[in-house]
């Protein structure tokens, strides 16, 4: 009963089931959220001695991870609680379930160390523990873990040592300890894990060089040791790790010339950034197809740039001693040899105006060529080459046509309209069969710039993404209108209670809704965050969303915020640079200035910190009901400064009116609640990207403030 939309308890009649081997109730909304009694059915699944795998992730379960799950069936093979928001600590008699082969308990808010009975499970194959509040050093006892395949400890509070014991551990394939508070040098032992395809070590605090013999790890296909305090010379073997398609180094103290990677041809991204770098940057890197991301930023790199055939793919900034390629670049230009003799120079010199002559003859004529050719592939592309949009298409199962949609809609009618943003105009559509007969669907304004590759972005953003805060994309049309136009639009599934922007400034429409509470404008907080962090960390390829902000929070029947539009979102590993600072600037994100990370108006790249940014503003907006662009701020005195020079004790004065008037016990403390809100809204949006919360955290601190101030209310919204 995976993905479908169950909710309230999971009932303990599961437990009359006694032949029961698997239960699999992931992705749904089943839970409360906070209560112990979340996991009331454990006690009655200690009677299914045949129990295998028990999957309860991706759902809403909460309160404190009960004792009770020790004492399930031997026979558990696999126990999946991801994804939910699960407090205390792993329970010390884990390690009963002596079966065990797989165990998720990622992104919850589990603390404390982890239990050394765990060192007792010598079947696990997968271990995913990221994205919690663990602590205290990486047990040594992993070593046990002979048969271990996946461990993943990112995102949490461990600190000390990286166990060099973690070396025993043969059949690694993938090792993430990254985000965390681990100290010292990287064990040499590491590279004696011969089939580790993805180590990823980053955000930590460790010293030392990277190992000289990591060219051991030939099956390496991502190495990430950025964000460290590492040194040293780059080693030669990393040449020797030929299947390496991601190399993240960015953010440490490395010196010297960059190794020898020439033989490293499959490499897709390379981020060598904010290092101490010296040399010319390596003529070879230009000849890399696969490449998609190459940033050699800020070091002290020397000489002339290699000319690489797509410039929006690499960045060098911050390099003074950089020359020539291309103008994009912005570089001085490389000074030329003086020659040898004038006598040379002149005995030359009609040749070279003969041989420069007629090149440039040539290449007027090829560009003339070039430009009648490119003009009609461009005009019969749009008239009968379906391929560019169709196959970001691929992913539905069942598309749907023009005519379907425009009976659906009632011809486009203003009736039907809910809604348009920068590329479209939503309407309300009724299908005449299926699940979904009511649905939202976005058209595109095909004559506006940008819009293809909007609907592009969507597609690909949305094909493999699965969240509950995430607005789902049912199917989408790439067809001809009935006067030969083309047309596009996304079909989603109908969010009724609207944007949050009607919710949050009533003023501005016509018939305004009920004000939000303290609590629902929480919950709705907790959702984006979540869906954020998903985005950032959970899916197969991380994503930036780009353009948060209310009118792109969407709220269901009771008020659950899921988080849409994803027109300017960018894979970030497969970044486009020039449409991406494009539409940036076009008429439509120019109406969404204030939410925007500042760094973007300096050019930098698309990032989850940006995102993290956009956040920080909307959590202020919703809260002290005050656009960024509201009248009153202007020059440098913004939404975030006028939050910041109210706190702690003129909170009150300017918080949203609305809060203070509506469903408030007698004697709860709002100044201290809104105080703690308001500076985690201040901390998303430091100014400097690499000072902000990660959203995981985020959502970790608003979950622990409403776990603090609603603890007997928190399931009036459920």
């Amino acid at each position: 009963m995976n993905e479908n939309s169950l909710t309230g308890s999971i009932p303990s009649t599961f437990g009359e089931i006694p032949n029961l081997k698997w239960l699999l109730l992931s992705s749904n909304s089943l839970g409360s959220d906070s209560s112990s009694r979340d996991f009331e059915f454990l006690t009655s699944l200690i009677n299914c001695t045949q129990l295998e795998k028990l999957a309860v992730g991706w759902n809403r379960l909460g309160g404190d991870f009960p004792v009770d799950i020790s004492n399930l069936s031997s026979n558990l093979i696999a126990l999946e609680v991801g994804g939910n928001l699960i407090s205390g600590s792993i329970p010390h008699d884990i390690g009963n379930l002596i079966s065990l082969q797989t165990l998720t308990f990622d992104q919850n808010m589990l603390s404390g160390p982890l239990p050394t009975s765990l060192g007792k499970l010598l079947n696990l194959r997968v271990v995913t523990l990221s994205s919690n509040r663990l602590s205290g050093e990486v047990p040594s006892f992993i070593s046990n873990f002979t048969m271990l395949e996946t461990l993943d400890l990112a995102n949490n509070s461990f600190q000390g040592m990286v166990p060099p014991s973690l070396g025993k551990c043969s059949n690694l394939l993938h090792l993430r300890i990254d985000s965390n508070q681990l100290k010292g040098e990287i064990p040499r032992e590491i590279t004696q894990i011969q089939r580790l395809i993805l180590l990823d070590m980053s955000g930590n605090s460790l010293v030392g060089s990277l190992p000289e013999d990591i060219g051991k790890l030939e099956k390496l296909i991502t190495l990430a040791v950025a964000d460290n305090k590492l040194s040293g010379k780059l080693p030669q073997s990393i040449g020797k790790c030929l299947t390496m398609e991601y190399l993240y180094l960015e953010g440490n103290s490395f010196d010297g010339d960059v190794p020898d990677m020439k033989r490293l041809v499959g490499l897709k991204e390379v981020d060598l950034s904010k290092n101490n770098l010296s040399g010319g940057i390596p003529e070879y890197l230009a000849n890399f197809s696969k490449l998609q991301y190459l940033n050699m930023s800020f070091n002290k790199f020397n000489g002339r740039v290699p000319i690489f055939q797509n410039t929006t793919m690499v960045s060098v900034f911050g390099n003074k001693d950089l020359c020539g390629g291309v103008k994009e670049f912005q570089l001085n230009p490389c000074l030329t040899q003086e020659p040898l003799a004038e006598a040379k120079r002149s005995s030359h010199l009609k040749k070279i105006a003969v041989g420069v002559g007629v090149g440039v003859a040539f290449i007027l004529l090829m560009l003339l060529v070039a430009l009648i050719w490119f003009r009609k592939r461009k005009n019969n592309k749009q008239t009968s080459d379906p391929t560019s949009s169709s196959a970001a298409l691929e992913v539905f199962h069942e598309k749907i046509s023009y005519g379907d949609l425009r009976n659906a809609t009632n011809g486009f009618s203003e009736s039907n309209m809910v809604g348009s943003g920068s590329f479209g105009t939503v309407f309300k559509a009724f299908l005449p069969s299926g699940e979904n007969d009511v649905v939202a669907v976005k058209v595109l304004n095909m004559q506006r710039r940008g819009a293809m590759k909007s609907f592009m972005a969507e597609c690909t953003s949305l094909k493999d993404v699965r969240h509950r805060n995430l607005v789902k994309l049912l199917t989408a049309c790439s067809s001809i209108d009935f006067q030969g136009n083309e047309f596009r639009a996304l079909v989603y599934e109908f969010m009724p209670n609207g944007s949050m922007d009607t919710w949050l400034h009533p003023e501005d429409v016509k018939e305004p809704s009920r004000a939000l509470t303290l609590l629902e404008r929480l919950n709705i907080a907790v959702d984006v965050a979540s869906a954020l962090d998903y985005l950032h960390v959970h899916c197969h390829e991380p994503i930036a969303h780009c353009d948060l902000k209310p009118s792109n929070i969407l709220l269901d029947d009771d008020l659950t915020a899921h988080v849409s539009d994803f027109g300017l979102a960018r894979l970030l590993i497969k970044f486009d640079q020039e449409s991406f600072f494009s539409q940036l600037t076009s008429a439509g994100v120019r109406g969404t200035v204030g939410y925007a990370a500042p760094e973007y108006g300096m050019g930098a790249q698309p990032s989850v910190h940006g995102d993290v940014y956009s956040f920080g503003v909307l959590l202020l907006e919703m809260f002290t009901g005050k656009r960024p662009s509201d009248e009153l701020f202007g020059g440098d005195f913004t939404l975030i400064s006028y939050t910041k020079s109210a706190l702690p004790e003129r909170v009150l004065d300017i918080a949203d009116k609305s809060i203070l008037d509506s469903g408030l016990r007698v004697g709860f403390p709002v100044a201290e609640c809104l105080a703690l809100i308001l500076n985690v809204g201040l901390r998303c949006g430091e100014e400097s990207p690499m000072n902000r919360l990660a959203t995981s955290e985020a959502a970790k601190e608003l979950v622990s403030i409403r776990e603090r101030f609603f603890k007997a209310t928190r399931t009036v919204r459920r």
